[in-house]
């Protein structure tokens, strides 16, 4: 009889319980259990070899993890893209929104105005669509899926808003041609830095603490 303890793709207590059956159904496995404190990690007793605990993980979507680096965690890239994208389409909502409201009925706005203004939209928009999220997807409390969705991405997403807001302005002048091609062109630009800047942020975070907004 043997013990491994290996790192794993399993993101939460609700990853454990899903490939809890199947670890408890092995032959192979006298006993095991999980370390959620972080990087979710198996403690497995028994004859079962690393490879046939990777492919019994397998069966669900999961796997073990090779000793790569701190960065090189594909699974995690995956779903902290995920979840960046998520804060970049709640964030682009209030964000761009705030812009053309702006720039339609209050044209005479000081660009610094435009600017934080935009950013506390886009702030906005983005927590409440995570909320959303939680809300659907966790089965939260409506306050507990808000104070989750601030508390995880508020970094994130002030990070992103100001990425993407400074990069809009810088190309735009802060000025919305709504009939002009060239304007929405600008926007992906803006829409991609947007993305990628608190990117690493949000898989640092995934990784060292194992922690995502969903």
């Amino acid at each position: 009889m043997q013990k491994l303890e290996v790192a794993t793709s399993l993101h939460c207590q609700g990853c454990v319980d899903k490939v809890g059956p199947a670890l408890d159904a092995s032959e192979k496995i006298s006993h095991w259990k999980a370390d959620i404190n972080g990087e979710v990690k198996l403690i497995v007793e028994g004859t079962i070899s690393k490879r046939e605990l990777d492919a019994l993980l397998g069966q669900n979507g999961y796997h073990v993890k090779t000793s790569d680096g701190f960065w090189s965690d594909k699974t995690k890239w995956n779903r902290a893209s995920f979840n960046t994208l998520n804060c970049l389409i709640g964030c682009s909502i209030g964000d761009f929104g705030m812009v053309f409201f702006l720039q339609a009925y209050y044209p005479s706005t000081p660009i610094m105005w435009q600017m934080i203004l935009a950013i506390v939209a886009g702030l906005c928009t983005s927590i409440i669509l995570e909320t959303i999220i939680l809300k659907s997807r966790e089965h939260f409390s409506w306050s507990f899926a808000l104070k989750t969705a601030f508390g995880m991405s508020f970094i994130s997403m002030v990070a992103m808003e100001i990425a993407m807001t400074s990069t809009d302005f810088m190309i735009t002048g802060g000025k919305a041609a709504f009939d002009d091609p060239a304007y929405w062109l600008a926007l992906i630009p803006a829409l991609i830095v947007g993305f990628i800047t608190p990117l690493p942020y949000n898989y640092y975070k995934l990784k060292k603490f194992n922690q995502a907004c969903h």
